[in-house]
């Protein structure tokens, strides 16, 4: 009989969110393949575990798939880890699974740590429906494409993005959704964990504070109120920022923040627009 090839969630920071389940499958398996075997080295070590490791990364996943299926037809049971959540989940896995499937070969979940699910049940963004798109390109004219082809999307989407890459994602998501409300999500169950909640104009990242793995949620498109249409119709952006400055005392940039939100566009669109009517009003 073929071996059982098991996939097995480890935390994402914490050990202690390792479940009794994936602690006894780790300890009961004959071979532990890992995407850094010194990264789960540190895990197995923690839970005195020890059984012989091999990698399985994206630059080997082909040829170790191969070894691996054949240890799996010849009996032995094999435990699948990532460095940190639930395997396949944007890590590699998905050539050992669909191949051990095709040849029936059982393939069994042990489900666990996951940073899309922590990050959606904190956010306080809708999770009903929800659209996991893994990481944008890292071109920007790429990742711009991308955010257009989820734009219709009426779901919160959710993204893991690189800490170098996150401030001009979130420029790019403004400038392509208009406003959306927006929650980043940082090194989820570790000690410096945190969330920054806000619209895709305001959102601001703490100085210091861009590192570490991420999550970013991009709320639904905002609904509109509906008298919003006509209101926004008789008065320009323009007008509407003068009317906020003069009535509420607030400086520019806070007035065209609110009218944004209202219109539901992003700041920079308003600002642009603003800019073409007072234009049009010194012609």
């Amino acid at each position: 009989m073929s071996g059982t090839l098991y996939i097995v969630a480890t935390p994402i920071g914490n050990l202690e969110d390792i479940t009794l389940r994936a602690l006894r499958v780790l300890k009961e398996a004959d071979l532990i393949a890992c995407e850094d075997t010194r990264h789960t080295r540190k895990l197995l070590s923690h839970y005195q575990i020890s059984k012989p490791t091999v990698s399985y990364h994206a630059h080997n996943e082909y040829e170790r798939s191969t070894e691996l299926l054949k240890k799996l037809e010849d009996g032995l049971n094999i435990a699948l880890v990532s460095d940190a959540g639930t395997p396949l989940i944007s890590d590699p896995g998905f050539r050992i699974v669909s191949e051990a499937i095709a040849r029936g070969i059982s393939v069994v979940p042990i489900p666990g740590p996951s940073a899309v699910i922590a990050a959606l049940s904190a956010s306080g963004l809708p999770t009903t429906e929800f659209a996991f798109v893994g990481f944008l390109p890292a071109r920007r004219a790429a990742r711009r494409a991308r955010l257009k082809e989820l734009a219709n999307i009426k779901s919160t989407l959710v993204v893991y993005e690189a800490p170098h890459r996150i401030k001009e994602t979130i420029e790019v998501a403004c400038e392509v959704f208009g406003e959306r409300e927006c929650v980043i999500a940082r090194e989820l169950t570790k000690f410096h964990e945190g969330f920054v909640r806000a619209p895709l104009s305001e959102i601001e990242i703490p100085a210091g504070q861009a590192r570490g793995e991420i999550v970013l949620l991009i709320g639904p498109a905002l609904e509109r109120s509906v008298e919003q249409p006509e209101n926004t119709g008789a008065h320009s952006i323009l007008e509407q920022v003068q009317e906020i400055i003069r009535s509420e005392g607030l400086d520019q940039r806070d007035a065209l923040k609110r009218v944004a939100r209202a219109r539901g566009i992003s700041k920079s669109e308003a600002y642009r627009l603003m800019l073409q009517e007072r234009g049009r009003v010194s012609d």
